[in-house]
């Protein structure tokens, strides 16, 4: 018998509206988290029917935001290949990159559970490469746990890594890495055989060694079956409510993302702001009213270079005129 199922999650609307005005100017900022989030913690909150809250993560002043939202695991997902580098796929994630990535998370969120994908063919050539390029993104990249793409036929590699000390998540259901094979992005689990295969392979994973499992992209009906006979934390992506956890990219939750998966209901409106506020600097700079607290030199200093200080006339006036150049012929 799994871990209990989740009853269905509170509206995080009201979740974010509240955090965003306790985070007002001059409103409290919210305590730093003071015990780190292990995956013991998330096991226990399995067991005890408490959801769990990931995002995805790229940069360590995000990653540090999102820890004092309370955010349990931040996943440092290959979707960084599209979403930060512009590249069309998952599968252009470089390895190097990704580290990188993982180490900047988890300096800004300390306390928080990171989980680091592993990119396309980092963790299916062979037993060696997988732990290699997986103890990387420990050491490196001070992952606390990875994920990979998987079926049942990996079973023996999670197995694998678990044994050189690697805590592994598997993902099934929808896997990016595989959109070659099947012409897009589809959903995973639509039929009756379709489904057992899901089910089949996140129970032989779990057996291989998997701490965690994530399913993405299915009905909700083949993730409770999925839960119901695993007995490890199970995250969902667009897998309906009877997940321990759920996660998704924090580029769609701030509505940054052109075109979101239908799964994906945004909670704020972030780039629309992102325009206004870069619109309202490019109005500033034009008018000369940059704003801020300006350097000054100290007094009759400015006198000795024979220029005018800014306090005695030149604020807000603009750029001074660039000199014409000359039209003389110099010989």
């Amino acid at each position: 018998m799994g871990l209990p199922t989740q009853p269905a999650y509170p509206p995080l609307y009201t979740q974010v509206v509240y955090e965003s005005k306790k985070n007002a100017p001059g409103a409290p900022q919210p305590e730093p988290r003071s015990k780190p989030i292990t995956l013991r913690t998330l096991v226990r909150m399995a067991g005890n029917n408490e959801p769990f809250a990931c995002l995805t993560a790229y940069d360590a002043t995000m990653a540090r935001w999102l820890e004092r939202a309370g955010v349990h695991l931040l996943l440092v997902g290959d979707s960084a290949a599209q979403l930060i580098l512009g590249h069309e796929r998952t599968t252009d994630m470089p390895l190097g990159f990704a580290v990188e990535l993982t180490a900047a998370v988890k300096r800004g969120a300390p306390n928080t559970l990171v989980m680091a994908d592993m990119p396309f063919l980092t963790a299916h050539v062979s037993d060696e490469d997988a732990i290699r390029n997986a103890a990387r993104f420990v050491t490196e990249g001070k992952a606390d746990i990875v994920k990979v793409e998987a079926d049942a036929s990996m079973a023996d590699r999670i197995s694998q890594m678990t044994r050189a000390g690697i805590a592994v998540c598997a993902h099934v259901g929808l896997r990016p890495q595989q959109v070659a094979l099947t012409g897009g992005y589809r959903a995973a689990g639509r039929t009756a055989i379709q489904a057992e295969q899901v089910i089949n392979d996140a129970v032989a994973l779990e057996q291989g060694g998997a701490v965690m499992l994530l399913v993405e992209a299915t009905p909700p009906e083949v993730c409770r079956a999925l839960v119901e006979r695993t007995s490890v934390p199970v995250i969902g992506i667009g897998a309906g409510t009877s997940c321990h956890g759920q996660v998704l990219v924090i580029q769609d939750l701030l509505g940054l993302t052109d075109h979101p998966p239908r799964f994906a209901d945004p909670v704020a409106d972030l780039g629309t702001e992102i325009v206004r506020a870069a619109q309202e600097w490019v109005s500033r700079v034009a008018r000369g009213e940059i704003g801020g607290q300006r350097y000054t030199m100290s007094e009759g200093e400015a006198r000795k270079l024979g220029i005018q200080s800014d306090e005695q006339g030149s604020r807000g006036a603009g750029p001074a005129p660039m000199p014409r150049p000359s039209t003389k012929n110099p010989s």
